[in-house]
């Protein structure tokens, strides 16, 4: 009996470090640290876009030259990339960048200033909503381009009908999403407000516009790209200088690599441009439960 004991006894104890072999793989998860996570998902967010631009450009850079198009209107990329640093390094490319973005930057700016207001105005009074709803309604169906010439005869072929097309473009996007934002503001939010004693200043500025943060910066966004598809539009057609003038000067000179170049300058302009607005919408808006 007593052997039985002992035999049961020892078979009943576990190998040495099973159970710890067992429980091994749950422990070392629960050891990784939190900023060991959030570290790994940061890098697949970057590492997954990259496969596709990788991709994109691995296809660009071969097909040309395994004669799928023809180099002569497709150059491979490493010959445009190459033509890239060079008008950076002459500081040609920097020049019609910046003019670009001095001419798209004021026009945004005066949208923004004046369509934002206009906007919270429109929906929050309905006289102001009953006089201008024609009027918006009229123009907001007419394309920036197609009042380009009018633009040109009324204004001039300078700086001040480039800036006031890009204006004209900017400004339906955040007028429209701005009403929107703020007429689906959560009406109980409103309510709470008054019953404090808030002002109707008050609810606007500390309640209205905050909850409409976002819908109003995904018209800023908008906004944006627009102003620059339509800049680069008005200087191919009457400008000394600008990302527009830099792509038609290269075509018509046969200057393929430079066109390709300017191309690519629009490209990584839009992406800083709406990177920066992205990054202000969470400042913005850090009230907001991430998903």
């Amino acid at each position: 009996m007593s052997s039985a004991l002992v035999t049961g006894t020892l078979d009943s104890v576990p190998a040495p470090g099973s159970q710890y072999s067992e429980a091994r793989p749950e422990a070392a998860a629960r050891r990784v640290p939190r900023w060991g996570r959030r570290t790994a998902a940061v890098a697949w967010r970057v590492v997954k876009p990259s496969v596709a631009i990788l991709t994109f450009l691995a296809v660009w850079e071969v097909a040309p030259r395994a004669g799928l198009v023809d180099e002569v209107f497709l150059p491979p990329f490493t010959e445009v990339a190459q033509t890239f640093f060079e008008l950076i390094a002459n500081g040609q490319l920097w020049e019609h960048i910046s003019t670009s973005l001095t001419r798209a930057l004021t026009g945004f700016v005066i949208a923004v200033a004046f369509a934002v207001p206009l906007g919270v105005a429109i929906a929050w009074y309905r006289p102001v909503a009953d006089f201008l709803n024609p009027v918006l309604e009229l123009f907001r169906n007419t394309a920036a381009l197609a009042l380009l010439p009018v633009f040109v005869l009324v204004l001039g072929i300078g700086e001040t009908s480039k800036v006031a097309l890009v204006i004209y473009a900017c400004a339906f996007p955040v007028l429209l999403n701005t009403i929107s934002g703020v007429r689906t503001v959560e009406p109980l939010l409103v309510k709470s407000a008054r019953s404090l004693g808030f002002s109707q200043f008050a609810i606007v500025y500390k309640v209205v516009l905050p909850a409409a943060v976002p819908t109003i910066f995904t018209g800023l966004r908008m906004a944006a790209a627009s102003s620059i598809l339509v800049l680069i539009a008005a200087e191919m057609v009457g400008a000394k200088a600008g990302l527009g003038y830099l792509i038609t000067a290269a075509q018509l000179n046969f200057q393929i690599p430079d066109m390709y170049a300017g191309i690519i300058a629009i490209a990584l302009v839009g992406l800083v441009f709406n990177a920066v607005l992205v990054f202000i919408e969470r400042r913005l808006s850090r009230w907001r439960v991430a998903l």
